[in-house]
């Protein structure tokens, strides 16, 4: 009985890692979109077409999932700030990338884990090995060699997406504490519900008109959007999210390829030491935090 338990156990895990994989891919597409429609609309615009489209589709599977109660979620004010950071994040993330090499962007953006760990401390009363510390203080190396400021002339492009990272490790941290109040679904839908009502009031004041190819991809957009999350949720729903945050920083390979495929860039070569500094440290962090996260569960 113990063996088919555990060979159970491998074999969720093993799914869970593969929608993982899938969810952090679809992810990056959606990233890549938002880089190319920034260039051609306000970001505020694109965001909130995203946000918009996210909160429609996601509407029936959080109804599906939790009921009524989708609409009356726990921990109100966190739900709202949690969706105010969203909005904020992507569109820091949207001005950003317009700058940057999208491999590049997504590895700053990947400074998150790190200032998650250096939060919890503070923010969850969580402990930090010392092992996480250096590899904390390897990841920022590593965004500072794909950042490289210089004296007085810091990019204004990477530090925007260094700033979407700041929101989406208070957003991870918020999660941590409504995780287990409330349904992923429900979290995801109130998130992308607040973010697109912040951004309908600047709307009027940056609409412009749009071609059909260009609300092909708007709509595409919305859909990997959705999906991305979706994909995540029953990722997390079939394996711990100690093991599968390791598998998170696939997304920086997918990011390169799209980059190649979609804007025929590639990261230099400080950019790719620093990017392999990122995933080698943050794969690090995952691992030790996970294992202490487990050793202070309580056994049933």
């Amino acid at each position: 009985m113990a063996l088919s338990d555990a060979s159970e156990d491998r074999a969720r895990l093993r799914v869970g890692i593969v929608l993982m994989i899938a969810a952090v891919a679809v992810a990056a597409l959606s990233g890549a979109l938002m880089k190319t429609l920034s260039s051609e609309m306000s970001p505020l615009m694109v965001a909130w077409f995203r946000f918009a489209g996210f909160f429609v589709i996601m509407l029936p599977f959080a109804v599906l999932r939790a009921g009524w109660r989708a609409f009356r979620p726990p921990r109100f004010r966190i739900q709202v700030v949690r969706g105010l950071l969203l909005g904020i994040g992507n569109i820091l993330f949207l001005w950003g990338v317009v700058g940057l090499d999208y491999a590049d962007a997504i590895a700053i953006l990947y400074v998150y884990p790190f200032l998650m760990v250096l939060m919890a401390p503070a923010v969850l009363g969580e402990r930090v090995s010392p092992i996480a510390w250096l590899g904390v203080f390897g990841g920022f190396a590593g965004v500072l060699l794909v950042i490289r400021p210089q004296f007085g002339d810091w990019d204004v492009h990477g530090l925007m997406v260094l700033g979407t990272g700041f929101t989406v490790a208070l957003q991870m941290l918020m999660n941590r504490k409504l995780g287990v109040l409330a349904d992923p679904a429900v979290i995801s839908l109130w998130g992308a519900m607040v973010a697109a009502v912040l951004l309908t009031f600047a709307l009027p004041f940056v609409w412009v008109p749009f071609d059909m190819a260009q609300w092909d991809t708007l709509v595409l957009l919305a859909v990997t959007s959705a999906a991305s999350q979706t994909l995540m949720i029953l990722s997390m729903a079939r394996a711990p999210a100690s093991d599968l945050a390791p598998f998170t920083y696939s997304e920086i390979a997918i990011a390169v390829l799209l980059g190649l495929v979609m804007f025929g860039t590639l990261p230099d070569l400080l950019s790719w030491l620093g990017i392999g500094l990122i995933t080698l440290c943050g794969i690090v962090v995952a691992m030790v935090q996970g294992r202490m996260t487990l050793r202070r569960q309580p056994k049933i």
